[in-house]
């Protein structure tokens, strides 16, 4: 059975010395595998090999960015990646977190934050509550023309198909849970992060607006995920499909 100093954690930092002091404190910690790869190429392949719990990944590699590793590795996977970079421009930031990084910090950095970081994420990720499959009356869920498959994180209509993210799905449980009522912003924050609303506002909305984009006929003008101003969002009301 997993726990959490079983998890798998790979690092992708061309910096060895670093990438080395990192392994040296996660391992401390009791983190029995700690990996380290130092280039995009390597950093895909030890993922594929592997398969980490988590990813610890620079902005700046010698053969590529972060970000654009980011999107390759989602592509696979929706493992929680917690950006490492000595860049701490907020624009940076919050690219990073607007992309769906579970979370961004800036060297340098204190040992006993990243333990802190790395722990709520997997926490929140692999052991937490919210994380459970929802119960078979949710199933399914029909938005208008578009069909929402919670057991497969799909949307679909009309013969095409999108896929949720597993950020997007966790929002759209919790709203479907209280379809109709206002769920503040801190409840959606607690529900996907494990944290209050504060620090997390862009990251929100950022997920919120690519949720739109796969359950609304026109985002722009939403009619299912409704904005309830300085409070939080509304799911609106329709028959669920079971």
């Amino acid at each position: 059975m997993m726990n959490l100093y079983n998890s798998k954690i790979l690092i992708i930092d061309d910096n060895r010395e670093l990438g080395e002091m990192v392994m040296r404190i996660l391992k401390r910690s009791g983190y029995q595998t700690v990996l380290w790869a130092g280039s995009c190429i390597q950093g895909m392949t030890v993922f594929k090999e592997e398969q980490p719990q988590l990813v610890l990944l620079d902005v700046m590699l010698p053969d590529g960015d972060g970000f654009s590793l980011f999107r390759k590795i989602r592509d696979l996977a929706e493992t929680p990646i917690l950006f490492l970079s000595a860049k701490d421009e907020d624009n940076d930031r919050l690219f990073g977190l607007g992309l769906g990084a579970d979370d961004y910090i800036t060297k340098p950095f204190l040992p006993q934050e990243l333990i802190l970081r790395v722990g709520a994420v997997l926490k929140r990720t692999y052991f937490s509550q919210g994380m459970q499959v929802a119960p078979a009356r949710e199933e399914r869920l029909v938005l208008g023309k578009r069909t929402v498959s919670f057991a497969d994180a799909t949307v679909s209509w009309e013969g095409k198909s999108v896929s949720l993210t597993a950020k997007e799905l966790q929002l759209l449980k919790k709203l479907n849970e209280n379809r109709g009522n206002i769920v503040t912003f801190d409840a959606l924050c607690f529900s996907v992060w494990g944290d209050p609303y504060y620090g997390y506002e862009n990251t929100l909305m950022v997920h919120i607006r690519h949720l739109r984009e796969k359950i609304e006929e026109n985002p722009s003008s939403p009619q299912w995920i409704l904005t309830a101003r300085g409070l939080g969002y509304r799911l609106a009301g329709e028959k669920k499909s079971l």
